[in-house]
């Protein structure tokens, strides 16, 4: 909106009024009084409508005829726009100053997760959307970031693929000169902290895999038995026969608790005496965690020969769990996998997977701070994020970062600069997260306090 009406006050400015409207052809002699007067009332006429049209285009716009995102999105844009502006004037009187060698960790923000139309054929909202990424250029911003998601792109049937969507903003970003960050994402969206929107998986691979699982589960145990992942039984059995424990690969443990649970009220997550720290506990994590291992050496193994030589980076999210971080088993770490308690390193394999296949290590949660957080949970993010950072360290892996939940605060900002920098120890003296992806691009986020905010925390990154 701020590029339309600039464009047209400028094309206003050389306009130029004809010259045949300031004199009488009827006139043969010389310009007589009465011929003066007319040519005068005419230029009177022409330089009012001219002024008149001047005020009618340069008068206020009214934010209540625009669309909100819109015009949140327009105001950033123009604010960003004077502010980078007024940056580079004073720069150019800075003589003798300095680059810092292109030091900085670029950000990337976010789009919203309904930024593609359901029916997968074209972007919602585009005026708002280019308006948009157009403030956030003129911000610093890098690139954006965008979920891809399965049940958008192959919903009708296997094989059948809908990009129109995605490839008009992937377009609209590269002419605005930002990179993009493509997530594949395929879970369903909707009914999370945060999700604006929901968008389910595909019904078509829902309907087989139930086919498939109830005729399987017939035919090896009849309607009673309740069936689990055939794959992985069949791993944990092998595992525990390959130990001597055949006892052991029956089923996981059973006196784990429930979702809601507190470890304290569980046998096997409790502090003193948890099955966790069992010999038998042991041999189970050990084979939980490296499931999820193998799975993503077989995700990268077969990711890395289709984008090597692209120009593509490939990164994995790694989940920041930071809820129990302070009690001895980290139980919410461990049923997602990350086999990490008081007395084990569990990011430290993961970091060596994705430094065997050159990825780069993505971690959440990157704005919290210990005290922010529920003390009665024994939440500590930040002794988290620190662990992740001395990890991917140890392993020579990148590691970029974003924040959990929507913050416009600046102990947020503050937090975040002080995270991606990476200062762990004397060995870390010079680096760097590699990026960090802000969450989210909304109409909040371009509010004036709150946009000012950002911009001033982009440029400090």
């Amino acid at each position: 909106m701020a590029l339309t009406l600039s464009h047209r006050k400028t094309s206003l400015s050389g306009i130029q009024i004809p010259t045949g409207a300031f004199h009488n052809r009827s006139a043969e002699n010389s310009p007589t009084a009465s011929t003066l007067s007319v040519s005068k009332s005419l230029v009177a006429m022409q330089a009012a409508k001219l002024i008149n049209n001047v005020q009618r285009i340069r008068r206020p716009l009214v934010v209540e005829e625009i669309r909100p995102d819109l015009s949140a999105a327009s105001r950033a844009f123009a604010t960003a726009e004077m502010k980078e502006k007024e940056e580079e004037r004073v720069a150019q009187y800075r003589e003798g100053e300095q680059k810092n060698d292109e030091k900085g960790v670029p950000v990337y923000v976010m789009m919203p997760l309904d930024s593609v139309r359901m029916e997968g054929d074209g972007m919602n909202r585009k005026k708002a959307m280019k308006a948009s990424l157009q403030a956030l250029k003129c911000a610093g911003v890098e690139g954006v970031m965008v979920d891809v998601w399965w049940g958008l792109v192959e919903r009708e049937s296997p094989g059948v693929y809908k990009w129109g969507g995605y490839a008009e903003l992937l377009d609209l970003a590269k002419n605005i000169g930002l990179k993009v960050q493509a997530v594949m994402s395929f879970h369903q969206c909707g009914g999370n902290v945060g999700d604006s929107c929901t968008k389910s998986k595909l019904g078509w691979v829902q309907l087989v895999s139930f086919v498939t699982l109830r005729t399987q589960n017939r035919m090896e145990h009849g309607d009673s038995q309740e069936l689990g992942p055939s794959n992985a039984m069949t791993s944990l059995k092998a595992t525990a026969e390959a130990v001597g424990k055949s006892e052991w690969g029956h089923a996981g443990p059973t006196d784990a608790g429930h979702y809601n649970n507190w470890p304290e009220d569980t046998s096997f997550f409790r502090k003193e005496g948890g099955g966790w720290n069992s010999e038998y506990g042991e041999f189970f994590l050990n084979w939980y965690s490296q499931m999820l291992l193998d799975h993503g050496e077989r995700i990268l193994s077969c990711a890395k020969p289709i984008f090597e030589g692209q120009g593509v980076k490939i990164s994995v999210k790694i989940a920041g769990i930071h809820w129990h971080y302070g009690t001895r088993s980290h139980a919410p770490e461990l049923t997602a996998g990350y086999y990490n308690t008081r007395f084990r390193d569990g990011y430290l394999p993961i970091a060596h997977m994705l430094a065997r296949h050159g990825a780069v290590f993505n971690f959440t949660c990157i704005e919290m701070r210990d005290h922010e957080q529920p003390q009665d949970a024994l939440c500590a993010p930040e002794k988290l994020v620190q662990q992740v950072a001395l990890a991917t360290q140890q392993a020579q892996v990148s590691l970029a970062g974003e924040n959990a939940l929507p913050r416009y605060d600046e102990h947020a900002y503050e937090q975040i600069l002080k995270a991606s920098s990476l200062n762990t120890d004397t060995k870390s003296k010079n680096r760097e997260m590699c990026a960090f992806t802000y969450l989210r691009m909304n109409q909040d986020l371009f509010q004036a306090d709150n946009w000012s905010k950002f911009v001033t925390f982009v440029k400090k990154m």
